[in-house]
């Protein structure tokens, strides 16, 4: 597969990464892997069809326990990514703990969990409003130091967040939700990424299953699946995305493609970015590979600008609350 760099100074990485956030037990996906042997199943096919980026958290229930079970042996192909921030402590409400010496414990619980010494790419997951981001990656710039973390990087954060967070210790990557159903980041991020040569890692580069062509009706969607509570799944707004999600399916057909690979190769083809859709199946993971061979013309790409502006998709792409944890100061 496409090598590219995370990064002026990160590591290369194949063009396309695994999301691991429907792997295990205990996250948000109803039709996440929960069986260990099939997650190692999933995690390792990925890796021999060429993918070398495995992104976890802290925060996707026993995720990053079954990701070090499956890159055990393997280790040296493997550019590991976590996350750090949401704390989840027993018996407390989840929030955002930034603070130098959560920054320290979270490290040293992930280490234990992925079962390595060491984390190719450490991820600041949400911005903790009360605490500076200069002192947050002071201390993760101490991990560095210290052997712990190869990179760093920041989710969901203003541009202005990562030139403060860059004059610290440079960032490798960003992490924000970037799809044709999310095209925000076109308008300031991208622009200060390239200029600061940071590369930009898409999570739900599939909009949350609408670019896959996964769902028809809400009755789709499973009693329990969090998708329910986001507006862009409510209502009139689901039933405008899935008609926008159809055209797309069109044009896949006359490319001879899935819907799905149509999309991922549409981020494909832009400069610095790497997406890192997610799956629980092996044959959607398979499916998602094979954008790594597309290549789209620049016909095909005025098409899917014309289909798919910016501000396309109906709905916020995240409830009240999940919104104020987005940092867009």
């Amino acid at each position: 597969m496409e090598q590219r760099q995370l990064g002026r100074l990160g590591p290369s990485v194949s063009a396309l990464g695994l999301g691991c956030m429907s792997i295990g037990i205990g996250n948000i996906y109803t039709s996440s892997v929960k069986d260990d042997d099939a997650a190692v199943r999933l995690i390792r096919h990925g890796l021999d069809l060429g993918i070398t980026l495995l992104d976890t958290a802290d925060a996707y229930g026993d995720s990053e326990r079954q990701v070090g079970k499956a890159i055990a042996g393997r280790r040296a192909g493997v550019v590991l990514a976590t996350k750090f921030g949401f704390t989840n402590e027993p018996g407390e409400e989840r929030r955002i703990d930034g603070r130098p010496e959560y920054v320290r414990r979270a490290c040293d619980a992930s280490l234990e969990r992925l079962n390595v010494d060491h984390i190719d790419l450490y991820y600041l997951h949400r911005l903790d409003a009360r605490v500076s981001i200069e002192d947050t990656v002071g201390a993760m710039a101490d991990l560095v130091k210290h052997g712990k973390v190869g990179h760093l990087g920041l989710s969901e954060v203003s541009p202005a967040t990562v030139r403060r967070a860059h004059a610290v210790h440079p960032i490798a990557a960003v992490q924000t939700e970037y799809s044709l159903f999310s095209r925000d980041p076109e308008d300031a991020l991208i622009p200060t990424l390239r200029e600061l040569g940071i590369a930009l890692v898409a999570y739900s580069p599939l909009g949350r299953g609408f670019l896959g062509g996964r769902f028809k009706t809400q009755d789709d969607l499973a009693p329990d699946d969090w998708r329910r509570t986001n507006p862009r799944f409510q209502g009139e707004n689901f039933t405008r995305n899935v008609a926008l999600a159809d055209r797309l399916r069109e044009l896949a057909t006359v490319k001879r493609c899935t819907p799905a690979q149509l999309a991922l190769a549409w981020l494909l083809s832009r400069e610095g970015v790497i997406p890192i859709p997610g799956t629980s199946s092996v044959e959607r993971l398979t499916e998602n590979v094979g954008a790594a061979d597309m290549r789209l013309s620049r016909q095909d790409l005025d098409t899917l600008d014309r289909l798919s502006p910016k501000g396309v998709a109906l709905g916020e792409r995240y409830n009240a609350t999940m919104s104020t944890l987005i940092d867009r100061a």
